[in-house]
């Protein structure tokens, strides 16, 4: 029984590290270092092929590096392999981090004086209480919820959607389709913390920003399948929407012609969001591991039938 990874380099050193410690009796091999395919049980990767799944017959769990998986074609991935998305704490600090600033960089207009500070301008604005901004986030998932809590003490208004809807403290929660309408037409910044899945692909449109209130922000965290782009470049442009945080795009890393790098209403990051921590991401999956082979439920199992 053996583990294979298959990610980068710096990362597979840590790992390689954390394996002899935490678990010395599992073989540890880094791909194309396969040895005898027949032994390896785990994968862990950020994408496959059909070749390498078909060259490990034995494989049980496929392991994401990454928060999602829609990076993979799980069509590929033979029924009786558990795929598992990353869980660990370094992920969920760091969309909390991000998540917070973008939300109160629109909410304390920060786009604005950034310009007026490029012009040369002093310029204050009026100051809105928290508790008369409201924000939503769409997807309710471990980060969506952690996002939530992190916001709560601000004092804005909270709201939820996704597709099965929750429970969480402090906080409004819709559900399902019929539902997004009213959820969008109260939400005074919008936070995009969807899996992506064929139903939300393309969610962020012109459509749903129409029904935002007119000044909205966006914060689009989630992955750059969910914006139609022009359709957010129309909504600034028009004034529908004041502004936007974008830290995922369609293509990556934009192209130096992309509109998004000089829009005055976005500001841009280059998908930092958040990032797996080499050292507890390690730890995480080792107890996973664990938990396997103990014939236990394991954290971030993806259900394929929802692709998330």
């Amino acid at each position: 029984m053996a583990f294979l990874f298959k990610s980068s380099a710096e990362r597979g050193t840590v790992w390689a590290g954390a394996f002899a410690r935490l678990l010395p009796d599992m073989p540890f091999r880094t791909w194309p270092d396969v040895g005898d395919a027949d032994d390896i049980r785990y994968l862990a990767a950020w994408t496959v092929t059909r070749d390498l799944l078909a060259g490990l017959p034995n494989l049980e769990v496929l392991f994401s590096v990454g928060a999602g998986v829609d990076q993979l074609d799980l069509s590929q991935v033979p029924p009786q392999v558990t795929v598992v998305r990353m869980v660990e704490p370094g992920l969920t600090d760091g969309m909390v981090q991000y998540a917070t600033f973008a939300t109160l960089a629109l909410h304390r207009e920060m786009l604005d004086y950034g310009q007026a500070q490029t012009d040369h301008r002093w310029a204050p604005r009026p100051l809105l209480p928290a508790g008369q901004r409201r924000v939503g986030v769409m997807g309710l998932g471990h980060l969506g919820t952690a996002v939530l809590a992190a916001l709560r003490p601000f004092g804005f208004a909270l709201r939820g959607w996704s597709r099965s809807g929750g429970d969480v403290e402090g906080v409004e929660i819709f559900a399902g389709s019929n539902a997004l309408p009213a959820f969008l037409s109260g939400c005074d910044i919008l936070i995009c913390l969807l899996p992506l899945t064929n139903d939300t692909r393309g969610i962020l449109c012109r459509n749903s920003f129409d029904l935002l209130p007119r000044g909205a922000g966006i914060i689009n965290v989630g992955r750059g399948g969910h914006l139609v782009e022009q359709d957010l470049l129309d909504a600034l442009d028009s004034g529908h929407l004041s502004g936007a945080v974008i830290d995922v795009l369609n293509t990556e890393p934009a192209a130096a012609d992309h509109p998004f790098w000089s829009h005055p209403r976005i500001l841009l990051t280059p998908h930092v969001a958040s990032q797996t921590r080499d050292d507890s991401s390690a730890e995480v999956l080792i107890a996973n591991i664990r938990r396997h082979q103990a014939g236990q439920a394991l954290l971030g199992q993806v259900d394929r039938t929802r692709g998330y």
